[in-house]
């Protein structure tokens, strides 16, 4: 069962997550149809204790097309504006399958020896304004591992769908142990399935995130958790917290987190405060990069470089960011608490993950 973790944060250690993204969001306007739920509360999915990790492929579907005349704006500057940013986005198309619509590929690594203890599929994006949905339109997607064909995936949930007067955002998911156990470590590449008649228009953004736990002896105990839901910062609500208790953090520990966010901008930063205690608050960075760009950290496993990875002009708005908790890891802690706010932007937080050292 499920184990909800939304509540405020407290304990010896507590990592704040300030992630600037952009475009503030406003209260539904319209009740989400049976199987949807404007609000998913944030709760524990998957958590274990052993030798191995968490490793993660992630990627757009959505990439910004080129400017057809001089002056015309950007995707983001569209999104920003309020102006519809769909004619100004196309579809990924890596497979050149005419069964589908838009496609895109990562890496996923993990060590040699490694066993895929549990998988998750989370996809996500913004539906066109003026778009035909269907009814299975958002509930399916289709999956291959490496030198597998495609798998059809349905969710197995609610699916998260908030709709604002800017755009009609979504998320589902589906658990996928069973084929990645089965595929292993490789390229994965993720596809929407084409319906009979659709508008093949992409919304303003999209992407996914395969998010893996696994188990290796030759790694460190670790504790691993992740989390998911639907949860909207901005507005009204600036905070939520996640609690991981019950750690015996030990000197030198390291550590690393994971985000699946929605609703966010390339270049508009973020970061990780955290603090043990009343001590000053330290800065966590990106594992990978700099900043949070979807461009970016979307083509990165924990701070290493996919080799191959194609670089795509990505619009605002998808987001699977990587963070290095080491700092957070004070020796003695029991716990760790995760807070995620927002000052004057809002976003759409899906999914966090996390492996701390128990044992170096």
């Amino acid at each position: 069962m499920r184990k909800s973790m939304d509540r405020t944060g407290r304990g010896a250690v507590c990592a704040l997550a300030a992630l600037a993204l952009s475009a503030a969001l406003t209260s539904a306007s319209a009740t989400p149809p049976a199987g949807e739920t404007s609000r998913i509360p944030f709760a524990e999915r998957f958590h274990a204790t052993g030798h191995g990790g968490f490793a993660r492929a992630a990627h757009s579907l959505v990439t910004c097309r080129p400017a057809e005349r001089a002056g015309r704006p950007s995707c983001a500057a569209a999104r920003r504006s309020g102006r519809d940013a769909g004619p100004r986005t196309a579809y990924l198309d890596v497979d050149d399958d005419p069964r589908t619509v838009g496609s895109s590929r990562a890496a996923l690594r993990m060590p040699a020896g490694s066993r895929v203890r549990y998988a998750r599929l989370y996809w996500g994006g913004d539906l066109p304004v003026d778009g035909r949905r269907t009814a299975r339109g958002e509930r399916e997607m289709l999956l291959a591992g490496p030198r597998d064909r495609y798998r059809e995936v349905r969710a197995d949930g609610p699916i998260g769908r908030r709709t604002t007067a800017r755009t009609d955002a979504y998320q589902a998911s589906a658990d996928v142990t069973a084929l990645v156990r089965r595929s292993g470590a490789g390229t994965y590449t993720v596809a929407r399935p084409r319906r009979a008649r659709e508008r093949a228009r992409a919304g303003a953004w999209g992407g996914w995130a395969l998010i893996v736990a696994y188990e290796n002896p030759r790694e460190p105990l670790r504790r691993l958790a992740l989390w998911d839901g639907f949860e909207a910062l901005g507005g009204h609500r600036r905070a939520l917290a996640v609690e991981m208790a019950g750690l015996r953090i030990p000197a030198h520990a390291r550590g690393r987190a994971g985000i699946v966010a929605y609703h966010g901008a390339p270049g508009d930063g973020g970061k990780i405060s955290a603090r043990a205690g009343r001590t000053t608050p330290v800065a966590l960075r990106d594992s990978a990069e700099p900043g949070n760009a979807a461009t970016h950290s979307a083509r990165q496993n924990f701070g290493r470089k996919t080799p191959g990875a194609p670089v795509y002009r990505a619009p605002a708005g998808f987001d699977s960011g990587l963070f290095d908790l080491t700092p957070a890891l004070r020796s003695g802690g029991d716990r760790l608490v995760f807070r995620f706010t927002t000052r004057k932007a809002g976003y759409l937080l899906g999914a966090f993950f996390v492996q701390a050292d128990l044992r170096r």
